[in-house]
């Protein structure tokens, strides 16, 4: 079984920052692309920031220049630095890998999702 648990969310000041991480668990193989999605109260999942696993990275523009997304390999971990939080920031947080399971027979890749931890950008 492969898990992916998130953990960093909370309640913020605008202009404060957060970290948020997910590490990856269980039987794995290799771990292709992870990345952060959130989703807001009526609105569809989006996409924040992604990252391949040679470190190339992808961010949504409203992102863009706060927000910094990075990972460990040997922890299987990826991390989402939130910097000069906005109140539109504000949605729940899913940490989504692209990861090979280390089980005998398996000839491809899956999606993962992690619970999704909640972020609260508010005065």
């Amino acid at each position: 079984q492969v898990q992916l648990v998130e953990s960093g969310g909370g309640l913020v000041q605008p202009g404060g920052s957060l970290r948020l991480s997910c590490a990856a668990s269980g039987s794995i193989f290799t771990i292709n692309a992870m990345g952060w999605y959130r989703q807001a109260p009526g609105k569809q999942r989006e996409l924040v920031a992604a990252i391949t696993s040679g470190s190339d990275t992808n961010y949504a523009d409203s992102v863009k220049g706060r927000f910094t997304i990075s990972r460990d390999n040997a922890k299987n971990t990826v991390y989402l630095q939130m910097n000069s939080l906005k109140p539109e920031d504000t949605a729940v947080y899913y940490c989504n890998a692209d990861i090979w399971p280390a089980v005998a027979g398996t000839s491809r890749s899956y999606d993962y999702w992690g619970q999704g931890t909640q972020v609260t950008v508010s005065s």
